[in-house]
């Protein structure tokens, strides 16, 4: 093992992916309270920037690179409650827009790409362990 920087910011029940262009997002996590900050790693400089925040506080969620190269977020939790919320992540604006509620909340879940691109995500927790799973389809955004 071997150190690298830092993060900007000290997080954790965050996610990392990492990007077509090399560099990793992480998103979201819980410092004091749950954070819409994200942040880039550029493993060729050794260096954390910031990025856009996402449009909701999060932690326990999941991030999906899509063959679109956006990043897929969601779920998770809020300090109060489990989210069926999903964001969309645009590398190069730096960009979070909102993307269509899942139909269930949950966090603690996961979150698979599919051959043909679509998002799988199952499981989880909301108010007890759940045995949902549910598809999210790039191509009609829901």
């Amino acid at each position: 093992w071997s150190n690298t920087s830092n993060l900007k910011q000290a997080r954790s029940g965050h996610t990392a992916s990492v990007l077509g262009n090399g560099k990793v997002l992480v998103s979201g996590g819980y410092k004091s309270g749950a954070l819409t900050s994200a942040e880039l790693y550029d493993p060729s400089k050794d260096t954390w920037t910031t990025t856009g925040n996402m449009n909701y506080v999060r932690y326990y969620h999941t991030s999906s690179l899509l063959t679109n190269g956006k990043v897929l977020v969601t779920g998770g939790d809020t300090n109060t409650r489990a989210l069926n919320s999903t964001e969309l992540y645009d590398p190069s604006t730096g960009t979070w827009t909102t993307a269509t509620n899942m139909n269930y909340p949950r966090r603690y879940h996961t979150a698979s790409i599919l051959t043909d691109g679509k998002v799988l995500v199952a499981g989880g927790d909301s108010d007890g362990a759940r045995n949902i799973a549910e598809f999210y389809d790039l191509s009609s955004g829901t």
